[in-house]
């Protein structure tokens, strides 16, 4: 797990900060975007389509997923359409479930059968993943994103989990397993070794990419001297 060049997986940027989104776009490693409106809400985004369009319009070629945001399944079903239409790299981010725990699997259904890319997203359990599976168009794209480092802060090993969910995601050949909300770099290289195709990482936790495989020695004398420079800094006597 220390070589950054040997992961199959691919790395999708997390966040809603268009500064942040054009510098990971820079990134040949980064293969992908996601975003939520929690993201954009702590970004600073008031106008969510001018956004979305502005996001499209600097990132053509690369696949970007944007959420439906009601909390209606035929209002959801307006705004998915709405979505797709904004670029041939859109995958629309439909949640399992309303905030009511009713599935929206007949949603992500029709959706499907009609040719529209989904990032079916907020998913925890096996069941969701199962019925999210039989939803899928086998011809479509689609991205099922499980909440893996959610998962794990109720001390559960989400590996195990993660490979069930990529068995049952075998029967459609289209849809590409992400783990999502990952907590550390290492979840990156275990997403990789459980065969998940996708991971969404935030840029805090991208840019700790550059410590792959460095020395601990090195490490340890480098945490060493921010100890003694911030205790100088903060002028501290006894």
């Amino acid at each position: 797990m220390s070589n950054a060049s040997s992961l199959k997986i691919k790395i999708f940027a997390d966040g809603a900060d268009l500064k942040g989104m054009l510098e990971m776009y820079r990134r040949p490693d980064i293969k992908g975007f996601t975003t939520n409106p929690t993201l954009m809400r702590k970004a600073g985004v008031s106008d969510y389509r001018a956004f979305a369009r502005e996001v499209v319009a600097a990132i053509p070629d690369r696949p970007i997923s944007f959420e439906v945001f009601s909390d209606d399944f035929a209002e959801m079903e307006t705004q998915a359409r709405e979505i797709a239409r904004w670029g041939e790299n859109v995958n629309v981010k439909i949640p399992v479930t309303n905030t009511r725990g009713e599935p929206s699997y007949a949603l992500v259904k029709r959706l499907a059968a009609e040719g529209i890319k989904l990032n079916v997203t907020a998913i925890f359990t096996l069941d969701q993943v199962r019925e999210v599976v039989a939803a899928l168009d086998p011809k479509v794209p689609a991205y099922v994103s499980i909440f893996a480092g959610r998962i794990a802060d109720t001390g559960r090993d989400p590996m195990p989990h993660m490979a069930a969910a990529k068995a049952l995601c075998g029967s459609k050949p289209r849809a590409e397993l992400i783990w999502a909300s990952p907590r550390e770099l290492l979840n990156i290289f275990h997403a990789d070794a459980v065969g998940c195709d996708i991971i969404t990482v935030t840029n805090d936790l991208l840019a700790k990419l550059g410590g792959v495989g460095k020395d601990l020695g090195v490490f340890s004398l480098e945490t060493v001297k921010m100890f003694r420079d911030d205790a100088v800094k903060a002028g501290f006597k006894l």
